[in-house]
């Protein structure tokens, strides 16, 4: 039985997960971002990027080869079908390199804490398969503001993006820990000290169960 515990943290776009993420970092933890396994497997030659082009039209595909992920999301974000179809491409690829982290984790005696840094956590399901829940929200006029800023776009589309996301208070149903990312950075930080305590707890907790 793997001795570390494993954390799912999530939350909406542009709410600030990585800025939390790095808050949570300690010696003890690690952090997996899923948005990175994303990209690794779609590089050019993996199977999820065939099938990817072969689904969506080489229009996806940069002049250097790679996939152009801001066509892609135009075409994605504004049809759930066609989201659903992508996200059934891709997140097998991505879980199936997550489990082989944690086996690798497992094998080295790894006994700290796993974040799993995930947007989609709850609505892929995942949620269940985690230890504790980490929610990061904020308000929804921060939100689209920090989104606009982020990728220069348009009010328009912010919110067309922000609505193609199950809403954050629901979301926030499914956390153990809700960090509240609205204010200033120095509230987030507290806040942020006393969910990672709090996980430290639920470690030993962890820990202590009969083998």
């Amino acid at each position: 039985m793997r001795r570390f515990l494993l954390v799912g943290l999530t939350g909406g776009i542009a709410t600030g997960k990585s800025t939390v993420a790095a808050m949570l970092a300690s010696p003890s933890v690690r952090v997996v971002d899923a948005d990175v396994l994303a990209r690794e497997v779609v590089e050019p030659g993996t199977p999820a990027y065939k099938q990817i082009v072969a689904e969506f039209g080489t229009e996806v595909r940069q002049p250097d080869g790679h996939l152009d992920r801001v066509r892609l999301g135009e075409i994605v974000f504004p049809d759930p079908a066609k989201r659903k179809q992508l996200e059934a491409i891709t997140h097998p690829a991505i879980r199936a390199r997550f489990d082989k982290t944690m086996a690798d984790l497992e094998r080295a005696g790894f006994d700290g804490i796993l974040i799993w840094d995930a947007s989609l956590l709850v609505e892929s399901g995942g949620n269940k398969n985690m230890d504790r829940v980490v929610v990061v929200t904020t308000d929804p006029a921060t939100q689209l503001r920090r989104l606009m800023e982020r990728d220069r776009c348009s009010e328009e589309a912010a919110r067309a993006r922000t609505a193609s996301q199950m809403p954050l208070a629901i979301k926030a149903r499914y956390a153990d820990y809700v960090i509240d990312n609205s204010g200033p950075r120095e509230r987030t930080e507290a806040r942020a000290r006393e969910v990672y305590t709090a996980l430290l707890g639920d470690l030993r907790q962890h820990q202590a169960r009969p083998r």
